[in-house]
């Protein structure tokens, strides 16, 4: 554990400039993010891209699911790369990250569709993604062990929260590009190939990040250690065979980094794909609403690390995740109510439920693409629905009883397959699709939101808040990290629990949380993912957190 306070800098080692260090990490990790999140915002086209072969339903959860493999192999490369840091250097090593991470983005924007080449295109993908995924778990431990070495005891969160504005950054310059190809192209030829230019200009980026790291020396905290013979020659066993550091190590993960996690995505990623799938804002309007609350709201991320360096990062964090626990319910109703009012008001006039016997009801989740949901009439029912992006309830029905879907005081009932097959069926399901759509516009459910309807003014103010949450938790963790373990095993040490915070729980937060709204059809349902893990970290933080603020980096 880093030892206990003072106010030496390190930086009277170095001869480079604190604008230089902070620059150039900063531009490298915003390069890596940007790369990283090409592929949420693109998400939707992706699917039919590479995805085409199984429903839409399945096919938005499968390019989620390759959205999250990126996350599920970053813990792998934070031990892999945070071992190589450690033993290395920390300068070298976010070099090498940052190559894997440029080549594999650049060629995403290359890769034949599943029309071309069928299968072979989605495990391509998934294959660069966790590329992607390894690099990135080495990144992020570099770059914010690398300034914290360099940053003054008393500005550590200040020069430390530069970092964490790079995630932000990064997906501001991703929507920027995607916005400005979309509008050059236009709709229709972007889904078709302009959505591989985002991913193919990347490489003159790459060239761009990787001069300006080149231009960096060693962390002193680092090369004084080197020099004294102390850097550590098996970080993974001290770090994590060891009970006294692991200890830490779960309780960063628990206390801090999990809710952290999770405020993240939910408040970012969650909130895009809920303002796109759910309530059919339309792609470009759903990209520039969360650039300009990105615009706004990221310099909150520089306010909460300087803060943290004048009353504490660990209370900061904590009341961020509480915060988010308490709100997000609301908020994402008050978003839906703004975003797309037409669809709010008919889910609470004319709410629709599905009367079924849940033992003939599937999942609305098909993993090998043969399911077409048409074996019973709970399937046929929740299978147009769930396309539909149509919210409803459940209500259980006796064995036997054929499916109904309630609207508002209507009632349709559902085609029988039991007693209506072939030809038939397909004309009979097509038939009674049109029925349902008929009854759902009557009362005033609409197909898509209009633009002219949309709140714009207030859709900021919320997505804003969100993001004001992730300053507050995202802003000092990586001082709060780096100030947990000691410099001989730090770069591993912190890369684990930040990666498994972020890349598993946060990172599959989209994946699950939709899965949990095909299960039930509740289209808020999913939030009860983020809420619990905030509640969690809170809880956990609250007890075990230990305050580092005061502490030497030099021990």
């Amino acid at each position: 554990m880093a030892t206990t306070t003072g106010d030496a800098s390190p930086l009277g080692h170095v001869k480079q400039s604190q604008p230089l260090i902070i620059i150039a990490s900063s531009l490298g990790a915003v390069f890596e993010w940007y790369d990283f999140y090409l592929y949420g915002l693109l998400a939707t086209i992706i699917t039919a891209q590479f995805f085409s072969g199984v429903n839409e339903t399945t096919g938005f959860i499968f390019a989620l699911a390759a959205f999250a493999a990126g996350f599920a192999v970053r813990p792998f490369g934070a031990l892999v790369f945070g071992r190589i840091g450690d033993v290395v250097g920390r300068k070298n090593t976010f070099l090498v990250t940052m190559a894997i991470m440029g080549l594999s983005t650049f060629l995403v924007g290359l890769l034949p569709s599943y029309a071309s080449v069928g299968v072979a295109a989605p495990i391509a993908l998934v294959v660069l993604r966790l590329l992607q995924g390894l690099a990135l778990g080495g990144e992020y431990g570099g770059a914010a062990t690398y300034v914290a070495e360099h940053a003054p005891d008393k500005k550590r969160g200040l020069f430390t929260s530069f970092i964490q504005t790079t995630a932000s950054l990064g997906l501001f310059a991703a929507l920027l590009i995607v916005i400005g190809v979309r509008t050059l192209v236009g709709e229709e030829a972007f889904a078709a190939w302009g959505w591989r230019i985002p991913f193919i200009v990347s490489i003159a980026l790459l060239a761009v990040s990787l001069w300006i790291r080149m231009q960096l020396e060693e962390s002193p905290v680092f090369q004084k250690m080197k020099e004294e013979g102390k850097t550590s020659k098996a970080p993974l066993t001290e770090a994590f065979a060891k009970w006294g550091n692991l200890k830490i190590v779960l309780i960063a993960l628990f206390g801090a980094v999990v809710g952290q996690g999770v405020v993240f995505y939910t408040s970012q990623f969650y909130a895009l794909f809920f303002l796109e799938k759910n309530l059919r804002v339309d792609g470009p309007t759903t990209n520039i609403l969360i650039a300009i609350a990105l615009l706004i709201a990221t310099p909150a991320f520089i306010f909460f690390g300087w803060l943290s360096d004048k009353v504490g990062r660990k209370w900061i964090i904590l009341t961020g995740c509480a915060l988010a626990a308490l709100t997000y319910m609301p908020l994402f109703h008050a978003l839906s109510k703004a975003a797309n009012p037409a669809l709010y008001a008919a889910q609470l006039s004319s709410p629709v439920s599905v009367v079924a016997n849940p033992d003939e009801c599937s999942v609305q989740f098909d993993p090998v693409g043969k399911n077409k949901f048409d074996s019973s009439s709970c399937d046929i029912a929740k299978s147009y629905l769930a396309k539909a992006g149509i919210s409803y309830t459940n209500v259980v029905a006796p064995a036997g009883t054929v499916a109904q879907i309630h609207i508002g005081g209507a009632t349709i009932p559902v085609v029988n397959p039991a007693i209506v097959t072939g030809a038939d069926r397909t004309a009979a399901i097509k038939a009674f699709g049109a029925e349902v759509k008929t009854a759902l516009t009557a009362v005033g459910y609409p197909e898509k939101a209009d633009p002219a309807q949309i709140n714009k003014p207030m859709v900021v103010a919320i997505l804003v808040l969100l993001v004001l949450y992730v300053t507050m938790v995202y802003g000092p963790i990586a001082a709060l990290l780096v100030e947990l373990f000691p410099t001989r095993i730090r770069y591993t040490s912190m890369s684990l629990p930040y990666h498994i915070g972020n890349g598993w729980f946060g990172g599959f937060l989209p994946t699950a949380a939709f899965a949990m709204v095909a299960a039930t059809g509740d289209i808020y349902y999913g939030l009860w993912y983020p809420i619990l893990a905030c509640a969690v970290t809170a809880l956990v933080g609250l007890v075990f957190l230990p305050e580092t603020f005061r502490r030497s980096l030099h021990g």
